[in-house]
């Protein structure tokens, strides 16, 4: 009969089997020496050839049987040294406001609209954090800007520049509004907050009134932010269709 064990795990088995056919010490030991401390119940050889039948396996001897008795109860350790995978994090779709703070970080456009924005001409017309920012452009119909005034006319982008510096807070603007222009939106939102000093919302209440392509701005409905925010109102940009007409 073939043997499947080679001359040094045999010679092993022979001195385990001497080993056991003397008795083992199965009584509890003390933890510190790291020894078992409960009796272990070996299978009987006619328990472990039942086993191997149903393995399927022709080549059972008593070196074999000896060696599955003394396996019996042996648990597989932890490698700890194994890395478990890490589960990817999910793809989170950005916000508006993120997509707009991030092209601040990246540039405006300087060609574009909002370039040469004076801070300091802004600046020097402070506005208080509850205070309603209104502004008309002559050229406005009042049924017009009442619309704006009354949350009637539905925005279609907007920014939230709360923590932002001055230096940011002017290039998410700028990047917001190039952005309504590329794609022919007259109404936008500009979340600017209150604050004690109320720095970015003086801010914005003076950079729209630099620029000749904002119609109107005012304070939004309380369900659009209330004075925490503006609704600005937008020139409509003259599509090839409009030039032909003239």
């Amino acid at each position: 009969m073939a043997n499947l064990f080679s001359k040094e795990m045999q010679d092993q088995l022979k001195t385990l089997k001497g080993q056991l056919s003397t008795g083992r010490d199965t009584s509890a030991t003390d933890a510190e020496g790291g020894k078992p401390t409960e009796s272990v119940s070996l299978p009987t050889q006619k328990q472990v050839k039942k086993t191997v039948k149903k393995m399927g396996s022709e080549h059972v001897d008593d070196d074999k049987v000896l060696f599955m008795q003394a396996m019996a109860g042996v648990k597989q350790m932890e490698d700890k040294n194994v890395v478990s995978p890490v589960k990817s994090a999910k793809n989170t779709k950005p916000d508006a406001t993120t997509l707009s703070k991030r092209a601040a970080a990246q540039g405006s456009d300087e060609q574009g609209l909002g370039a040469g924005l004076s801070d300091m001409q802004a600046l020097l017309n402070p506005v208080a954090g509850d205070a309603y920012l209104s502004y008309k452009n002559p050229t406005i119909q009042t049924k017009v800007f009442n619309q704006l005034k009354q949350g009637k006319m539905r925005w279609y982008d907007a920014v939230d520049i709360h923590g932002c510096s001055i230096e940011q807070a002017r290039e998410a603007m700028t990047t917001l509004l190039n952005q309504a222009k590329n794609n022919n939106e007259t109404v936008v939102k500009i979340v600017h907050g209150k604050g004690t000093e109320a720095i970015l919302k003086t801010c914005v209440n003076g950079w729209l009134r630099q620029l000749p392509e904002v119609l109107a701005f005012v304070s939004a409905p309380p369900k659009d932010g209330g004075n925490g925010a503006v609704l600005v109102l937008l020139k409509k940009t003259k599509t090839d269709k409009d030039k032909e007409a003239k």
